[in-house]
């Protein structure tokens, strides 16, 4: 495992463990990483110093940065587990059901699922309010 220092362009930082370099390029390149704080999905490697251990030694407790960070993900993947349990995933087709939603062609309920930016955009525009919401895992794996 491997740890870098991450930082969004809001200025946040924060810690990300990665099973390899390459693993977290693969997820910066498919825009997996966002920030914990908000959800910003421009992150890049910020400045850090190496943390060399001895065996034997005490892990080092985190930093105020990244408890902010670990209560933000625990925060976000609550509300992950209340959206799964409380609203319908209707997947790519979340732009189209929510305008059925609002013109009343469908059953008025909550709903979850993917929407491109402009798909987003798209509906915010027609005055259908939706919410964009950072998708973390579901557990710290």
């Amino acid at each position: 495992m491997i740890l870098f220092e991450l930082r969004c362009a809001q200025d946040h930082q924060f810690e990300g463990w990665f099973p390899s370099g390459a693993a977290y390029e693969a997820q910066l390149s498919k825009r997996e990483l966002s920030c914990p704080l908000c959800g910003d999905r421009t992150v890049d490697k910020a400045v850090m110093a190496p943390r060399i251990g001895k065996a034997g030694e005490p892990t080092p407790e985190p930093t105020p940065a990244t408890r902010k960070a670990l209560n933000a993900k625990a925060a976000l993947q609550e509300l992950r587990k209340r959206i799964e349990a409380n609203c319908d995933y209707v997947g790519p087709g979340f732009a189209e059901e929510a305008r059925r939603i609002h013109y009343g062609e469908a059953e008025e309920r909550g709903i979850y699922g993917e929407a491109s930016d402009e798909q987003a955009e798209g509906l915010h525009d027609e005055g259908i309010a939706v919410a964009r919401v950072p998708w973390v895992s579901r557990n710290d794996s």
